[in-house]
């Protein structure tokens, strides 16, 4: 059932004496790794963010000094996915369902105890979601300090093994992801049906953009046939091994800074 995370350290396998009597609960982290079941091209499995949140996390709790109270819920593999539904397969939870979901997560926590909690998202079609989730639950509750946290945005290494074109374009079942994949789940990738290919018809000479400060709405089928945005077909497991252990370390650091992470309050000042 833990998957790719520490038994030790897996929500679930607690029992509901064991969380009553926890000391310090409103200093312990809880952290729902967050992806999609969604197409990722031919080449790579539709449980690619889900598992690439559940085991980045998993890694990084392996290095976890073990007195940093951190556990981690099972990962929440349906998310909105919406901007892929044209592809088959691909499962998709609307906005308000997701909403809904985790605030609904974050308030079991709430009364449980629980005071800090973090939403590790792998998916790019939902951080805005999860960043209402977040302030909102906080508004509610003032006392809970939630983090909406996107995995690839810890301090890594990732940037060192790709181009700038993939850099930039490369946002779907690329270099990175497919690399990933090939040191999690090398059975699960077919790299003999990768193919490459970048967004078709952005426009140029303007300041409007895929993604960034000024960008326009998509779905995937506008930029692209094979639903791959990026090139895979240059992505190799040793490039993934050195990613993945980047992140892990990066999230480690993460990890300890929540857990000493004090809420600003400026009344008390």
């Amino acid at each position: 059932m833990h998957s790719f995370i520490p038994p030790e350290r897996f929500f679930p396998y607690l029992t509901w004496t064991e969380i009553q009597a926890m000391p310090h609960k409103e200093n312990v982290v809880i952290v729902q790794p967050i992806g999609a079941i969604e197409q990722h091209g031919p080449h790579l499995p539709l449980v690619v963010d889900s598992a690439i949140a559940t085991a980045v996390l998993g890694k990084a709790l392996e290095q976890l000094p073990p007195e940093v109270p951190v556990y981690a819920l099972p990962p929440l593999c349906y998310g909105k996915s919406n901007e892929h539904w044209h592809f088959p397969g691909t499962i998709t939870l609307t906005a308000q369902t997701l909403l809904s979901v985790l605030t609904e997560v974050g308030e079991s926590l709430y009364r449980a105890g629980f005071r800090k909690w973090v939403l590790l998202n792998a998916h790019g079609g939902q951080p805005q979601v999860i960043e209402i989730v977040a302030r909102d639950l906080h508004q509610r509750y003032g006392d809970l300090m939630v983090f909406p946290l996107f995995v690839w945005r810890v301090p890594n290494n990732a940037a060192d093994f790709l181009t700038p074109q993939e850099l930039e374009y490369g946002i779907h079942a690329g270099d990175a992801e497919t690399s990933v994949m090939l040191s999690l789940l090398p059975d699960q990738v077919k790299f003999e049906r990768a193919v490459a290919e970048y967004p078709y018809g952005l426009p140029t000479d303007s300041l409007l953009s895929m993604e960034g400060q000024l960008p326009f709405a998509w779905t995937t089928r506008d930029l692209t046939k094979s639903g791959v945005l990026g090139d895979p077909t240059t992505a190799t497991r040793e490039k993934g091994d050195r990613i993945l252990e980047s992140l892990a370390l990066g999230w480690v650091r993460v990890l300890q800074d929540i857990s000493q992470f004090h809420q600003p309050n400026a009344w008390k000042t």
